[in-house]
């Protein structure tokens, strides 16, 4: 029987890991159709950033109540998992509790700890439920939440508060075994854990049998839980978890308000000037600007694949708070599930053929370009250092670029430019005659 279970076991282990591997090689492929950028420079910088946003979660801490609950429940589910480790041996091996022998007096304070934090992120997720479902909070319940990512956010939290409910009452009905002498749970005798030792009275009335079975089937649904959290995470907004880091590593240095000139237009007017500058075989850019998701870069989808959803950036945009159409988490959104519509037809067919869509459009309207004043608030409130300026601009400079799609406002400013080199309808020669005015 045990070595069936072990058999059982080290099978549904590697299924999770093929699965997910699977899953992660296919969204790092989606990100790859982004054209190349390099992105090197400054290496101490980014992993600065990696170690204050991505991992000691800096931004979090201006709300400091609810970086304080974030930055638990985010430690506390990472750290609480190092003990997978050992459920994975002992699953394999069939060997129980493997480390206590070890470690000795350590392996029971390492426990107490993961109890500790176990608490805390049970009581924190149910506090991020009631906040997220009672509170009212209007980045919640914005209509580009509606659907699959609101219902989202409440399974994650549900799945943890279970894992961690599961992992206290496998270590109560555990020690109370030990206590009894059962066979194989007293072989490396722990005594009580700090948290689980509370839970004893309410399963003590049980037979040995019936905690056996107990213990047992909390041990199963706990690392099942947690494989089956490892294959959704990648359809999750909780990807997150893991791309938050390279994300931070890959973020833009440069200042927020410094925009990006377009290199093919710079060079088209430096041969303007300079002729003799220009290649003999110069090929014109294949576009300007960006139409759908493989015009942007690599990076611009690893950010749309890292959005937490949090609305942090759609709450500080001032198109957003006066009611205009744009929300810069949306753009996120889309930029994502366009990238997964190009990535589903490559699933089925091998290859990308046009399928008459494309983010400009079909997934992000004019409205929505236009209504960004490219304040950069979106960029400063991210946590996880993604650009949903970026994309806007991209998608902007086609429109008017590439489809000549741009307001009357527009189009007189760019006249304006270009015929007396400033927005405004007089000319140079003109431009300081206000000074002989008396």
């Amino acid at each position: 029987m045990q070595i069936a279970q072990q058999i059982l076991f080290v099978l549904l282990f590697i299924l999770a890991v093929v699965f997910f591997t699977k899953k992660i090689t296919q969204i790092r492929r989606n990100i790859n159709l982004g054209r190349d950028e390099a992105i090197n420079d400054h290496p101490a910088q980014r992993w600065r950033n990696v170690l204050l946003l991505a991992l000691g979660q800096k931004k979090m801490f201006r709300n400091p109540l609810v970086g304080v609950l974030h930055f638990f429940v985010y430690a506390g589910f990472i750290i609480i998992n190092i003990e997978v480790l050992e459920i994975i041996l002992d699953g394999a091996f069939g060997t129980h509790r493997l480390f206590a022998g070890v470690l000795g007096g350590f392996y029971t304070f390492l426990i107490n700890a993961f109890e500790l934090l176990a608490l805390a992120v049970l009581v924190f997720c149910a506090i991020f439920l009631v906040r997220r479902n009672a509170l009212k909070i209007r980045r919640f319940l914005s209509g580009d939440l509606n659907g699959w990512p609101r219902s989202d956010a409440n399974y994650i939290l549900i799945t943890e508060i279970v894992l961690m409910t599961l992992f206290l009452t496998m270590n109560a009905s555990d020690t109370l075994l030990q206590s009894r002498g059962a066979e194989h749970y007293a072989v490396h005798p722990t005594g009580n854990f700090i948290v689980s030792q509370y839970l004893q009275p309410l399963i003590s009335g049980l037979s040995d049998g019936s905690l056996e079975l107990l213990e047992r089937a909390c041990w199963w649904l706990h690392i099942i839980g947690i494989l089956a959290f490892l294959n959704y995470l990648p359809y999750s907004k909780h990807l997150h978890i893991l791309l938050a880091f390279p994300n931070a590593y890959y973020s833009r240095l440069i200042p927020m308000g410094e925009m990006e000139n377009m290199p093919s237009v710079q060079n088209e007017v430096l041969y303007a000037m300079q002729p003799e500058l220009a290649p003999a075989e110069a090929a014109p850019p294949m576009r300007f600007g960006a139409k759908d998701v493989t015009d942007l870069s690599w990076k611009n989808l690893l950010d749309a694949y890292s959005c937490t959803e949090c609305g942090r950036c759609s709450a500080a945009c001032p198109a957003n708070l006066t009611g205009k159409l744009l929300s810069p988490r949306k753009i996120m959104m889309d930029t994502r599930d366009r990238a997964e519509a190009i990535g589903k037809q490559l699933n089925e067919n091998k290859e990308w053929k046009e399928d008459g869509k494309s983010l400009l459009h079909d997934y992000i309207s004019v409205e929505e370009l236009r209504a960004c004043t490219t304040c950069n608030a979106c960029v400063q409130e991210c946590p996880v250092s993604i650009n949903p300026l970026d994309i806007i601009l991209q998608l902007r400079r086609y429109l008017v670029m590439e489809e000549s799609n741009a307001p009357q406002e527009w189009n007189t400013l760019f006249s304006n430019v270009e015929n007396n080199f400033a927005p405004w309808k007089f000319s140079p020669d003109d431009r300081d005659a206000w000074t002989q005015t008396v």
